[in-house]
């Protein structure tokens, strides 16, 4: 259960004892109600630290003071009223602090995340109504050379479960020089039972007495305590209503036909492998002010995405030469790279048109708006210029993903009678398989659609990974946009909490949202759903680290033979039915520990290697095809 910061306060006044009996201060006008004021004094390097915490949660609504979050340039304020509609922060998100001069040594590395729950762990993240203690990993950031504002970022090894109150602490940490780093002040009172002059000292002793309580309920006692607090998770229906409203609305305007559409254009021989590749519009509800790029999307009273027409958006279908076999063949959708387009993978010898050919599959795709080709520029200018385009451009992917959902309704409906897809006058698609694959961004955004796909229960994730606030500094791709916040910030922690602000707005659309209910728990009206990993270790696009918070949120084994035991996450001998982890070693390097990219001297990046392997092919197809894992790698996959 959810529990409000203010509501633990009345709760912790009435039944904890041993909090100090001074004479409260005079009370501050203003302010935030834990506070008085717009920062935290616990952790005064920053303001707006820790992050996420629940003085940031007021009445059920995240709201930030005027001048809590990073100021652009140093003097446009961000906008704290950009968050006010989501109840809790993420479930996936980084906890952010700085402890001046903290060194890395001791603290649980991605390579010792086992050490993060045993009980000495000088990091703590705890479930605080279970007690349970969650498995993580902390980086000391690599992006800055101030060691009095490099912050600690922990990271949640398994998404954290919804509406859930956690407690963050850190004991014993040191410095380059070995030695212990003090306490905040305001912290040392709140941990003592000290008076302090800071008003918000008093106005949460009672919540610190519970958080500490709590804490040294489960073996964390408050006396070698550096800093402590507490946050809570949004809420599932906060996080999933708006696009799961538009996903039922326009299913049922569409029918079981799906979107009309016409073909615009159609080639010959394209590649090799296509006999046809087919353009066309298909016609779709629209939810976003415009179609095109900077659309917003419209609210109806009740906050809620609201239908605003209908608009045309452009599909295409590879049909594939093996259509003349006369073979029944299956449909398979494609998602794209980053800000790509529906091109991925249909040049000549790309990985969907080969596929589509050899294993007999007719293949479609769009372009996922809000992520395309088309929204690089409000990309750019939401990190240099207006933090708040960011909002638009995770609308633009509401309907980017529904988009996705109505063309696969299409390709099972209405355009298995269409004249390019006959066969002596008989469909040549089999509506009853259909699948969902996708690599990069289009494998990431794959958690998504196979949370929300009526259609499809069976998808591949090719390297896949999430949250985006792990995967993005540990990204090659990630480099020019980081410059961009590096030099329109003050401070590498600046950027760290842009990031964790940019993934509560996220989770409406990527998979940190979604993946707990594409196997279990599904949303309602919504069947199983199965999906296979592929991932490259080694990565310098996507880290491997998010694939394993994927399939340990998820559930999904290790296919055996193994590259490597992973944290977490059984190894299992196939062939068995349901989902998988597959792993691909390429001979690199070990990834840096830290988060940055591994260094593109040591080896050639795998990123986009795993998709066009030939075990990889026929793993995909007898997938899809009869949903059971297999392996067909001569022991661990080694293309090397």
């Amino acid at each position: 259960m959810r529990l409000l910061p203010l509501a633990v306060v009345v709760v912790a006044a009435l039944s904890c004892k041993g909090s100090s009996s001074s004479a409260p201060p005079p009370e501050p006008t203003g302010g935030l109600p834990l506070l008085g004021g717009d920062c935290d004094p616990i952790a005064p390097a920053h303001c707006g630290l820790p992050f996420p915490s629940n003085v940031w949660l007021v009445d059920g609504k995240v709201t930030f003071g005027p001048k809590t979050l990073p100021a652009l340039h140093g003097t446009k304020a961000t906008d704290p009223t950009l968050w006010q509609d989501r109840d809790g922060f993420s479930p996936g998100q980084s906890a952010v602090v700085v402890l001046p001069g903290a060194a890395a040594d001791g603290l649980p590395t991605p390579d010792t995340i086992a050490a993060s729950i045993s009980p000495d762990s000088p990091s703590i993240l705890l479930d605080a109504d279970t007690g349970e203690r969650i498995p993580h990993f902390v980086d000391v950031d690599s992006g800055t050379n101030d060691d009095q504002d490099r912050a600690l970022l922990l990271h949640p090894a398994v998404r954290l479960r919804d509406a859930t109150r956690y407690i963050v602490a850190y004991r014993r940490v040191k410095d380059g020089d070995g030695k212990v780093i003090a306490p905040s002040p305001v912290f040392k009172a709140l941990r003592d039972g000290a008076s302090d002059p800071d008003p918000s000292v008093h106005r949460r002793r009672a919540l610190y007495d519970d958080v500490l309580a709590r804490l040294a309920a489960h073996g964390v006692p408050r006396a070698d305590l550096q800093v402590a607090w507490d946050y809570t998770t949004a809420s599932r229906a906060n996080t999933t209503r708006g696009l799961l409203k538009m996903r039922d609305e326009a299913l049922a305007l569409v029918g079981a036909d799906g979107p009309e559409y016409t073909i615009t254009k159609v080639e010959d021989h394209p590649v090799t492998q296509t006999l046809q590749r087919l353009t066309g519009l298909m016609t779709v509800p629209l939810y976003l002010d415009i179609p095109g790029p900077g659309g917003k999307l419209v609210l109806g009273p009740d906050g809620l995405p609201k239908q605003n027409g209908t608009a045309e958006y452009e599909f295409v279908v590879h049909v594939p030469n093996s259509i003349a076999s006369g073979q029944p063949l299956g449909i398979v959708q494609n998602g794209h790279g980053l800000f790509g387009a529906k091109d991925d993978g249909d040049g000549e010898g790309g990985q969907l048109v080969t596929f589509c050919d050899r294993f007999g599959y007719v293949g479609v795709a769009v372009d996922l708006i809000g992520m395309s080709h088309d929204d690089v520029p409000t990309a750019i200018r939401s990190v240099s210029d207006d933090l708040s385009l960011f909002n638009g451009l995770v609308g633009r992917q509401h309907q980017g993903v529904l988009n996705e959902l109505l063309a696969m309704r299409m390709m099972k409906g209405r355009f298995t009678r269409d004249p390019h897809v006959q066969v002596n006058g008989k469909s040549a698609i089999d509506p009853t398989r259909a699948y969902r694959r996708g690599d990069s961004q289009g494998g990431i955004f794959g958690g998504t659609y196979m949370s929300l796909s009526t259609d499809v229960t069976r998808g591949l994730l090719g390297v896949t990974g999430a949250p985006y606030s792990l995967l993005l500094d540990r990204s090659a791709d990630f480099s020019g946009y980081k410059f961009l916040l590096r030099g329109n910030y003050a401070t590498a922690t600046d950027v760290q909490i842009i990031l964790g602000l940019i993934q509560i707005t996220w989770d409406r659309t990527e998979p940190n949202g979604w993946i707990p209910y594409v196997r279990e728990n599904m949303h309602p009206g919504t069947p199983p759903h199965e999906v296979l990993m592929h991932v490259a270790i080694g990565d310098h696009q996507v880290t491997p680290l998010g694939a394993h918070y994927e399939a340990r949120t998820m559930k999904i084994p290790n296919l055996k033979p193994l590259n490597r035991d992973v944290f977490g996450i059984e190894g299992r001998d196939g062939p068995f039915t349901g989902s998988a982890m597959v792993e691909y070693s390429f001979g690199l390097p070990p990834a840096p520990l830290a988060n940055y990219p591994p260094d593109s001297t040591a080896g050639d990046d795998p990123h986009g290697k795993p998709r066009k392997l030939e075990p990889s092919y026929l793993q995909q197809d007898k997938f899809f095809r009869e949903g059971i894992i297999a392996p067909f790698c001569n022991g661990p996959c080694d293309p090397t």
